[in-house]
Formats: structure tokens, sequence, C-alpha cells
């Protein structure tokens, strides 16, 4: 198959552009800067953001995989710039350039009414795509983890080697998660392609082991070899604290993040797995080498 990934530059656009041109499917990535880490990959000039050369790279595609997503936002990209608007110019470009299969990654716990921004558009691109024509499948990922994520490799490591004397805890750090490693994302990804029964439907992809944010916290020390003791923050401070620290420029935590972060973000893995053909690898088995990670600035 002809397929372009948009955000394929990303971390979990890497490994599913490197898991696509294992099966020698002929993949291309738009991009800013047309250049990439990766052999056997194509690497376009364009922004799906902004619309630039979108429709041109997906004619004569046999599908389209929309992975652009951002965690905080900047002066450059809102959440609605990357998570609609992008979204948007690709349901356009796709209808003009006569492709059909359209791919989506949202995340777990898009829904409206959240408080949350990114959950928020998350929510209003999938009502895009699910009003488009096209034969879409959504993927609504919980945490993914692996050698170069965000959560895990750099937000709690950061936390957890601070040079406080303790890790600060928010609340009674009881939020559930089920983080789902990048391989088994990617994996879910590349089945939809040729699976045919995944049109029209969203599944929610999710690892093998529930966990709170404190037993994250825990796992990440221990790994490290620190013996400092977590000391719980109470949630009517954090609420106080959280919004004025939101107004520097370099926050540790964003107010979106925080929002989030007491959601939680778990669900159950029935029809994932019934669907899905994956190793379902535990945060265990890959978190030492997560934690000992340095990114290569390309």
């Amino acid at each position: 198959m002809k397929i372009l990934l948009l955000g394929g530059s990303g971390f979990i656009g890497i490994h599913l552009a490197s898991r696509l041109a294992r099966d020698q499917h002929q993949v291309t990535v738009l991009s800013r800067r047309a250049v990439g880490p990766l052999g056997g990959v194509g690497y376009v000039t364009g922004n799906a953001v902004t619309g630039q050369g979108l429709a041109e790279a997906a004619s004569g595609q046999d599908a389209v995989v929309y992975l652009v997503g951002i965690i905080r936002e900047t002066r450059g990209q809102s959440f609605h710039q990357a998570h609609v608007e992008g979204v948007a110019n690709t349901v356009a470009a796709m209808n003009s350039s006569g492709v059909t299969r359209l791919i989506h990654m949202s995340a777990l716990g898009a829904r409206p009414g959240t408080g949350s921004r990114y959950f928020e558009t998350k929510a209003e691109a999938e009502e895009l795509v699910r009003s488009s024509k096209l034969d879409w499948t959504i993927f609504r990922p919980s945490l993914v983890f692996g050698p170069g994520d965000n959560f895990f490799g750099t937000v709690l490591k950061g936390l957890v080697k601070a040079p406080a004397p303790f890790i600060p805890q928010i609340g009674d750090g009881s939020f559930p998660f089920r983080p789902i490693w990048v391989g088994d994302a990617a994996e879910a990804f590349a089945q939809s392609l040729t699976n045919p029964e995944t049109i029209g439907q969203a599944y929610n992809l999710v690892g093998p082991r529930e966990y709170t944010f404190r037993e994250l916290s825990l796992l990440v020390r221990n790994t490290l070899g620190l013996h400092k003791p977590l000391l719980p923050v109470p949630l009517v401070l954090m609420d106080l604290l959280v919004p004025v620290m939101n107004l520097l420029p370099f926050s540790p935590i964003t107010l979106d993040q925080y929002k989030m972060l007491k959601a939680g973000n778990t669900a159950e893995p029935d029809a994932m797995l019934k669907t899905f053909r994956l190793e379902w690898r535990g945060l265990e088995a890959e978190l030492p080498a997560i934690l000992k990670f340095r990114p290569i600035n390309l």
C-alpha cells in the first residue's frame, strides 16, 4: 500500500513508519523539513496544520494516517490548530484527491465538557472524522511508553530526579492509568490498514496493567535506584498553585495537563484484544531503556 503519515516524524510516527516499511508498504511522511531518521521512508515538505502541500502529498495514496498532536500549546500552535484544523484540512485534501482510507489517532479520554482543551479538541476532531464520508478508523491510546516518550522519559523522570529531597505527589496519587507500549500501538495501526472490519470503528489502546499515579512514580523512582520519599500535596493546594504556575513560560505542569492527570486515563482492553494480535508488552520491560534514553537531534 501507499501510505501517507501526517505527524510521522514524532514519537509514535517514527515507530509506525518503521513498522509499515518492514511490511514493504510505500511510506511517505509529510513534514516541514522533509527529512527524517528512517531509510526506506520518503519525506516530503508540507504542513497538515496549515494545509501546505497536503493535497499534493495525498494524491495517489491508498491511505492517510493522522498522528499530529501536541500536549502543550505554544505561541505558534494551539490545540485547536493541531487537533482540529489539521484534521479538517486532511479530510478536505483526501476528498479532493480521491483517497478514502483514514486512520486517525485521538486520545483516551477525548470527550466534550472535560475542561481540558486537549481532550475537547481531540473530541472535536473525532466528530469531523465520523461525519466525513471516508473509511475511517479511530484509535484512542492511553499513555504511550517507549524510548523517547515524553511522559515517562521526560515528565515523570524529571519529577523524580528533581533536586528536592522528596518526590511531590499530587493528592493521594490514586488517579488510574493503563499505559501501552509504542510497539503495540504501532501494530494496531498497521493491522487496521489491511483489516476492513476496523472501518467505522473506534478502539481504546491500553496496556496489560493498570497503575495509579503513585505506583508509576514509585516504579520510576525504584528503577532509577533512588530512595526519596513521596510527599503528598493536597489537591486544594494544587488547585491554587497550578493556575499560577501555568503563567510561567516554563511551567513544570500546565493547567490543562493537571486537569488530564486528575481525570486519569484507563479503559478495558476487550475490543482491542478481540481485533488485533499484539505482543502486549508491559511497562516494566521497557522502563530501564526509557529512563536511559538520550534523544538525537536531527
